[in-house]
């Protein structure tokens, strides 16, 4: 994979809309699962491919730490053969300072060699550190995108199990509603009340019957007085 891919993909996930996929969605709890699927293996993907451009770095730095190194030796060496050529020089050896001065000269060469060297790798180690702070940038909000999207899945497992249990409810509601056990009370007690009113009809019934004799009985004690009288004016 190579790293602009890397940084494509990264960057892409990593600024995916998760509220305007969901609205998306026929089945959105599905969809999440899925991504959350997705995410894990593209986050193990590109976790590899930057492990790998991070090593890539280091070997590229350790590379050039080593001309760094090579070319302060060489300096090292090329002062050391000078100093010795112009000691032998001093001593009348001249054959044997001009050796030293030519490896002297070998010396600086090879310090030129590695000096060149380090200066053409830095502004590779400029770029590559430039975009491994970029991809671990990317798998941190990516990371961070995943663990939003197993929020969102989990909000939204636990708000289809309240609507279930809501649904549940309401439909235990409904069945009390249509098999209510005080329709059968209310029947009863209407029985029960035309009972009662029948008694109590039969009582008044039974009370005016009983006025009519009693008033029948005032009628005939007023005809008796009246008879009574009437002897009493003829005696």
């Amino acid at each position: 994979m190579s790293k602009q891919t890397i940084l494509g993909r990264v960057a892409q996930l990593a600024k995916a809309n998760i509220n305007a996929l969901l609205d998306q969605a026929e089945d959105p709890q599905k969809m999440l699962d899925q991504l959350i699927r997705d995410y894990a293996s593209n986050i193990a993907e590109a976790e590899e491919a930057v492990a790998a451009t991070i090593g890539n770095l280091r070997m590229m730095e350790q590379d050039h730490q080593e001309d760094v190194d090579a070319a302060k030796e060489w300096g090292g060496k090329a002062l050391a053969a000078s100093r010795k050529a112009d000691e032998l020089r001093a001593g009348g050896q001249t054959a044997e300072a001009d050796r030293f001065d030519n490896l002297a000269k070998v010396a600086l060469g090879r310090q030129l060699q590695s000096e060149k060297e380090a200066r053409t790798a830095e502004p590779t180690i400029a770029a590559q550190t430039e975009v491994v702070a970029k991809l671990k940038g990317g798998l941190t909000q990516m990371k961070a995108k995943l663990g939003e999207l197993q929020a969102k899945r989990d909000e939204l497992v636990a708000r289809a199990k309240s609507a279930q249990a809501q649904n549940r409810m309401t439909d235990a509601v409904k069945s009390v509603d249509v098999l209510d056990p005080t329709s059968e009370l209310s029947r009863f007690e209407d029985k029960v009340r035309r009972e009662e009113a029948r008694a109590l009809g039969e009582q008044e019934l039974a009370a005016s019957s009983l006025d009519a004799q009693f008033e029948q009985l005032d009628a005939l004690g007023d005809q008796a007085e009246i008879e009574a009288r009437l002897a009493a004016l003829k005696g």
